[in-house]
């Protein structure tokens, strides 16, 4: 089969399984990275690393290996295991046998076509990019009881810090954000830096107040801010709601509904057509709280670390 066939039949399968899924991007010719062929798929094998005293580190590891593949023919998950054995040899070559290394194959949630091969070669869906269409209704958030959401400003920078460590730690459990030993550093500075629109007309970091006491806060992206995601998803003005946390003591009282139901009504005033996040799969807090506001999976990441055994 000939590569604009695989390419067709790929980019059909998937608006079959889902109709929030873009048609894949062509890839050019010199694009970099290593393609690879099997009878009836194509895929390209591309590298990135950041380097360690960068916010980017705290979120991945250093190295990613990621696989980018087109599947066609009468039997997708064979040639996939075929494309996957291939790259096993080029991730052998660059010997990522390091913890800080991945190898990473993102597919649609809904495209399952291949998922007992990457079982098999102890890939494990890590990490999820979710989807919630816009449900502009105009009533706005309903009150939580106690419950105050208001811009965050310079003087909160301490308590957004420790609520932002508190998230990194727990989120360090499910195997894509990673410890560092600079982490408070970085936190810091990447927070004062989000701070630093905080009397915009549409600041990014808001902080819920539980009687007075700050114990919650959610972080926003809206248009442009977001066209870095909406690659992902057939929408032309898409939101990503970048990170939401609630503190132990504050769970179960309303506060992270409220955060929610704030951010969603910011998107919906701004005329987003869909919202994404990021969240572990393995959460079990964030995976069941997402889904009750609305969100489903649009993209799975399946994460291997090391990148090779």
């Amino acid at each position: 089969m000939d590569i604009d066939a695989i390419a067709a039949e790929h980019a059909r399968r998937l608006s079959g399984a889902d109709a929030l899924i873009p048609r894949p991007r062509l890839w050019t010719d010199g694009q970099a990275g290593t393609p690879l062929r099997a009878r009836d798929g194509l895929a390209l094998a591309t590298r990135s690393v950041v380097r360690t005293g960068t916010p980017a580190a705290l979120w991945r590891p250093l190295v990613e290996y990621r696989l980018d593949v087109r599947l066609a023919g009468t039997d997708p998950s064979a040639t996939l295991s075929a494309l996957l054995a291939r790259w096993d040899e080029h991730l052998a070559e660059a010997e990522a046998v390091d913890w800080d290394s991945a190898a990473v194959v993102t597919r649609p949630s809904r495209d399952t076509v291949g998922t007992s091969e990457l079982l098999r070669r102890g890939f494990a869906p890590t990490r999820v990019l979710a989807v919630r269409p816009a449900d502009r209704l105009g009533a706005g958030p309903p009150a939580v009881p106690g419950v105050r959401i208001r811009h965050a400003e310079a003087a909160d920078l301490p308590t957004l810090v420790r609520l932002r460590q508190e998230l990194h730690s727990y989120d360090a459990q499910f195997g894509v954000v990673t410890t560092r030993p600079d982490e408070h550093d970085l936190v810091t500075t990447e927070t004062r830096d989000l701070l630093a629109d905080a009397d915009s007309a549409t600041p990014s970091l808001w902080i819920a107040e539980l009687y007075g006491r700050p114990l919650g806060f959610v972080e926003v992206q809206l248009p442009p801010a977001a066209k870095w995601v909406s690659e992902y998803v057939t929408a032309d003005r898409v939101g990503y709601l970048a990170s939401l946390h609630v503190a132990e003591e504050a769970r179960s009282t309303g506060v992270g509904s409220a955060l929610a139901a704030h951010a969603h009504q910011l998107f919906d005033e701004a005329g987003v057509e869909a919202v994404l996040l990021h969240h572990a799969q393995a959460n079990p807090r964030s995976t069941p709280f997402w889904y009750a506001q609305g969100y489903r999976p649009l993209w799975s990441s399946w994460y291997r670390r090391p990148a090779i055994g």
